[in-house]
């Protein structure tokens, strides 16, 4: 039950970072390491993510490890999407971005799956 919850607050954080709370300006300057925007949303996730694991880590050196491996996968799995985006521009409406934007939130939804294991393993080994 504890792996199912951890879940549920992942995803419902990660909507609320991906969609709620990206304005245009964090949008626009991804893929640029000089535009402040893909920082602060990467920080969001990091930051965001830490309550959801105080559930089920103890530990508070593992959930800042883990918070920052999500902010560093989060920040590349954005950058590299934002680069392909702009030498290769793919409308909204086609379905190339649609594969690209699938691809983008599977990689992010990935990264959760690592991160349950890490709190299978904690709570199995570590607890």
């Amino acid at each position: 039950m504890l792996l199912l919850t951890t879940l549920i607050w992942l995803q419902t954080k990660h909507f609320m970072a991906d969609y709620v709370l990206q304005p245009e300006w964090m949008i626009a300057g991804k893929g640029n390491f000089k535009k402040p925007g893909p920082y602060v949303h990467a920080g969001i996730h990091a930051v965001a993510t830490a309550p959801i694991l105080l559930v089920a880590i103890t530990d508070p050196t593992w959930i800042f490890a883990i918070a920052s491996g999500e902010f560093l996968i989060h920040f590349l799995i954005d950058h590299l999407k934002a680069i392909h985006d702009q030498r290769q521009p793919h409308p909204v409406n086609t379905r190339s971005f649609w594969i690209l934007h699938g691809a983008d939130q599977l990689a992010h939804h990935l990264t959760y799956s690592a991160i349950l294991a890490i709190v299978a393993w904690d709570t199995v080994f570590i607890s």
